[in-house]
């Protein structure tokens, strides 16, 4: 089985702390993630303090199970790398700027990586994405100038669910056109 049909969103997990060494792994596989005009646009927050975690499951919608994970990534994008010369931005969900969506799209390639790593690492994660940028910056201490992507909660798996039922090949691809 390849480590993409392995791959679970895991919302319950072990009281064990994930290893330094597991740690800089999954944050190398994002390091090493393509992005457009090899920009790199992201930054990542290790949290490992059950204060901040609390904290963090609370504005995300009081997801209470993230209290749980021993450790949370967030995965926060630049826009300077793509209009440096800007007025640092207050980027907001509904924020237009196009160079938004492009780090965006390169930050959240960074993410699934570790979310893959994590998979070889023996590791489990959940990819949340259900906060408000105003609420849970001042939590992280996040600029206002940088989009918060997805808190990536990890950790050693508590549960086993079962794969999730996905679309049949033939009705999600297409052939040179639509």
């Amino acid at each position: 089985m390849i480590e993409t049909e392995k791959r679970r969103s895991i919302r319950k997990y072990l009281n064990r702390k994930v290893e330094e060494d597991k740690i800089a792994a999954l944050l190398e596989s994002a390091r090493l993630a393509p992005s457009g005009m090899n920009t790199q646009p992201w930054h990542f927050i290790i949290i490992d303090d059950k204060t901040v975690i609390t904290a963090v499951s609370a504005v995300a919608h009081d997801q209470k199970w993230l209290r749980s994970a021993p450790l949370l990534i967030a995965c926060v994008a630049d826009i300077q790398v793509r209009i440096a010369d800007c007025e640092s931005p207050d980027l907001q969900e509904d924020t237009p700027f196009f160079e938004l969506k492009q780090v965006i799209r390169d930050t959240a390639i960074a993410v699934e990586h570790i979310a893959l790593e994590a998979v070889h690492q023996g590791l489990g994660t959940c990819w949340v994405a259900w906060f408000l940028q105003n609420d849970i910056r001042p939590v992280l201490g996040i600029p206002k100038d940088k989009f918060l992507v997805a808190i990536l909660a990890a950790g050693y798996p508590d549960e086993n669910p079962a794969p999730r039922p996905r679309k049949k090949m033939e009705t999600i691809v297409h052939r040179n056109r639509w």
